[in-house]
């Protein structure tokens, strides 16, 4: 069963990017997933947004490093190529660039995940804290081509306000 987003959002998805149900692609513990329409050598690269509240003092990057974690109970092996926080004191983010390699469908792949965390406070208490997560999966061959929607897809991401403007 997919999760639900701590915080409702709005975003806009790249052109030919599919929504599909998260249970129906393997993604339960996702909010939303959306798929490329090639896929590389049999794997679709794909973005998942999931989310949690997160009221405890820990900061993004720690954050990102439990994903790191968790990622590596799964995988063959992981790599953070990069990571650096965005935003402001207000809309604070970071991201980070993992190369993994794992078993997928029973094939041995090389992938590259971009992770976004964006921190989303409530204006009247900032202790109460929403993350978002927004990650990017992709063959190392592939990456360099889905990066650009990615990074637009990102951009468009926004609160839900329930008006739209």
């Amino acid at each position: 069963m997919p999760t639900t987003l701590p915080v409702p959002i709005q975003f806009e998805l790249p052109e030919g990017w599919r929504a599909e149900p998260p249970d129906a692609v393997g993604a339960p513990g996702a909010a939303f997933v959306a798929r490329h329409p090639q896929p590389d050598a049999g794997f679709t690269a794909n973005i998942t947004i999931d989310g949690e509240y997160r009221p405890d003092t820990a900061t993004l990057s720690e954050i990102a490093h439990e994903s790191v974690e968790g990622l590596d109970q799964a995988a063959t092996s992981v790599e953070v190529t990069g990571h650096r926080e965005i935003g402001s004191a207000g809309a604070p983010g970071l991201t980070q660039t993992l190369a993994v390699s794992a078993v997928v469908g029973g094939v041995s792949r090389d992938l590259v995940q971009s992770q976004v965390y964006l921190a989303m406070l409530d204006v009247a208490d900032p202790r109460k804290r929403a993350v978002i997560r927004l990650v990017l999966t992709a063959t190392a061959y592939q990456y360099p081509y889905v990066l650009g929607d990615f990074q637009d897809f990102v951009r468009t991401v926004r609160p839900d306000t329930g008006t739209d403007s």
